[in-house]
């Protein structure tokens, strides 16, 4: 009896592979479904809906009100204090909520990963539009603040969107590269909230960056959100707050490597993904 003619096969990357970037557009109907659907899911089953995204930045306002304004008197270089600080809060949670939400996006879409094909890129790109509908709710605490202490912006306030596309891209930056490495080493997630936690602290949200002595600011602005916060405030202020050209050039530089080594290391790691999840 003869024995069956033995084949070899040889798996490539089909032509979705091999054009990737365009695929992300051809999928783009796939990322609105997953951005609203986490929109939904987020206050889905809740007490009081979307006024989560107000209750977090409010609260942490109050606190940073009575510590760093009532009992340390820190400057608010000539800004209502609630005013400085809510400013310093939306790019803030904005950041913090996208970084955590790309950074756990993979885990969280596992079954979808492991059925079909789709740029992975896809999923934490979308959570992090979730952030921005959150920031937009909190924005309009801002605008109520300022009408209560009757302090408007000027023209600066156009410059808003820059700050905050560059609050996007750190986030979706670090988040790229932190979601790649939780799929592989799930004890990342632990690390998430610690981190968040530590980058409001060290970020100027309670207080003016001006406190850090001169010598140390270079090496402060190496945090790319000091010039996404300063950079709001000084928007807001009509440009009244500290801000200079040295901290976001610095700020672009480490978004720019940011993104570059995300991108390189998510790609690199994706087609593990759906075997490893």
């Amino acid at each position: 009896m003869e024995k069956p003619e033995q084949f070899q096969f040889t798996i490539e990357a089909g032509k979705t592979e091999r054009h990737y970037w365009v695929d992300i557009w051809r999928y783009r109907e796939l990322f609105y479904i997953l951005a609203w659907r986490d929109i939904a899911v987020r206050y889905k089953q809740t007490i009081i809906g979307v006024l989560w995204a107000v209750i977090r930045p409010l609260l942490t306002m109050i606190i940073f009100v009575v510590v760093f304004d009532k009992i340390a008197k820190l400057p608010s270089e000539g800004v209502p204090y609630p005013i400085f600080v809510f400013a310093a809060m939306l790019p803030w949670t904005f950041f913090a909520t996208a970084f955590a939400d790309a950074s756990n996006s993979l885990i969280g879409n596992a079954n979808l990963i492991s059925k079909v094909y789709f740029p992975r890129l896809i999923i934490p790109a979308a959570s992090v539009i979730v952030a921005a509908v959150d920031f937009m709710i909190s924005f309009v605490i801002l605008i109520v603040l300022m009408a209560w202490y009757s302090y408007w912006p000027d023209w600066h306030i156009f410059a808003l969107p820059l700050f905050l596309l560059l609050g996007f891209f750190a986030a979706l930056g670090a988040g790229l590269f932190v979601a790649s490495l939780n799929v592989k080493y799930r004890d990342f997630r632990f690390v998430i909230p610690f981190i968040v936690q530590l980058g409001l602290y060290i970020s100027p949200v309670g207080f003016s960056s001006t406190i850090v002595p001169e010598q140390y600011q270079v090496l402060y602005y190496l945090n790319p959100m000091v010039a996404v916060v300063d950079g709001f405030r000084w928007a807001i202020s009509g440009g009244k707050t500290a801000f200079n050209t040295t901290e976001l050039s610095i700020s672009v530089s480490i978004v720019v490597i940011l993104c570059i080594v995300g991108v390189i290391h998510f790609r690199k790691t994706e087609k593990t993904f759906a075997d490893v999840i």
